[in-house]
């Protein structure tokens, strides 16, 4: 979302402005210095976990899809398919990161943050393909049942448990705020379902040799998948869509806001995601003549902070008399101010 000063507000009162954009750019530095260098060791400790799951995920898929034609089973092939998927989904996490790590440049004033949010959408449509997919093969399948080896399934699926027990537990250490790693994770923990469904139905084959409950574990196992895929779909469109972040309700940031003492009235507010973790707002504050509105909007930037964890907020300032259409807003002392 892009934004622009308006010059006539900085023309008259441009020495006071920088005095006091100056003070907040600096008090805020330091703490950004900390919060960037702790937020990079995150970051690398996130990546060791997520390309420790790649290696788990992908020596496993590779004997899951022997075993699966060996023994002809379509649950055990769905479960490798998924794994692959996961091992994707993982790999393109860890692309995504790398680009959101890029400083922004050019015409890409956040960067490429959003990398991490595409990222997460390609997981979850492919988590919605792949489980069509498998309902149709499994729906095929309980009506002509192929043979399936029971036992093999079962101690291919059993060591399948171990291994995304494994997966999940390196996993569930990465930041799964952000929106990307939670996107892998869900992958990763649907996976541990199937292998569980998979195991019990290859059990159940073994001991009585009913096949179709191999096609009715590859259906479970469908269902968890669309239901995964479904959520990331539905949570990045919600990023991309520009829309508020989930617990960030506007209506109540504009009532917080005008609560601040000295704000009159809130304009063109708005809250948006530029990714996971990185709420953002700019709002029109207009302020009691009498008051210093540079003080004002410093109380209201806290707040924000306080209150909603919103530090990338652009607000501009007017006095509540010269903020109406041909009230003179040139000679306005409040001028616009951002703060990050």
């Amino acid at each position: 979302m892009a934004h622009s000063p308006h010059a006539p507000h900085d023309h008259d009162h441009r020495d006071h402005d920088h005095h006091d954009h100056d003070h907040a750019h600096g008090h805020d530095h330091a703490h950004g210095h900390d919060h960037g260098h702790s937020h990079a060791l995150a970051k690398d400790a996130d990546r060791r976990y997520l390309a420790i799951a790649l290696v788990l995920l992908l020596g496993f898929t590779m004997v899951e899809v022997v075993v699966g034609l060996v023994a002809g089973s379509l649950a055990l092939l769905s479960d490798a398919g998924h794994l692959l998927t996961d091992a994707a989904a993982i790999a393109l996490a860890l692309w995504a990161m790398h680009l959101a790590d890029r400083p922004a440049a050019g015409s890409y004033t956040f960067g490429l943050k959003r990398a991490e949010i595409l990222s997460a959408q390609v997981n979850g449509l492919s988590l919605l393909l792949l489980s069509v997919w498998f309902i149709v093969e499994a729906v095929i399948r309980l009506v002509t049942p192929p043979r399936v080896d029971g036992e093999l399934v079962t101690v291919v699926a059993t060591a399948g448990i171990f291994v995304n027990l494994a997966a999940v537990w390196v996993m569930s250490k990465a930041n799964r705020q952000s929106l990307n790693v939670e996107g892998s994770f869900q992958h990763i923990l649907t996976d541990l379902y199937a292998f569980i469904a998979t195991a019990v139905a290859g059990a159940l084959v073994w001991w009585t040799g009913w096949n179709r409950i191999d096609s009715i574990a590859a259906l479970v196992v469908a269902g968890l998948m669309f239901k995964a895929g479904y959520a990331l779909v539905r949570d990045s469109g919600r990023v991309f869509l520009e829309a508020a972040p989930r617990g960030l309700e506007p209506a109540a940031i504009g009532d917080a806001m005008r609560a601040v003492d000295g704000v009159t009235a809130v304009e063109d507010l708005h809250v948006w995601e530029v990714t996971s973790g990185l709420p953002a707002l700019s709002a029109h504050l207009f302020v009691r003549r009498e008051l210093d509105c540079h003080a004002t909007r410093r109380q209201v930037q806290a707040m924000l902070v306080e209150r909603f964890a919103i530090h990338h907020a652009t607000l501009q300032t007017d006095h509540a008399d010269e903020g109406e259409p041909g009230g003179g807003r040139r000679n306005s002392p409040c001028a616009f101010s951002h703060a990050h």
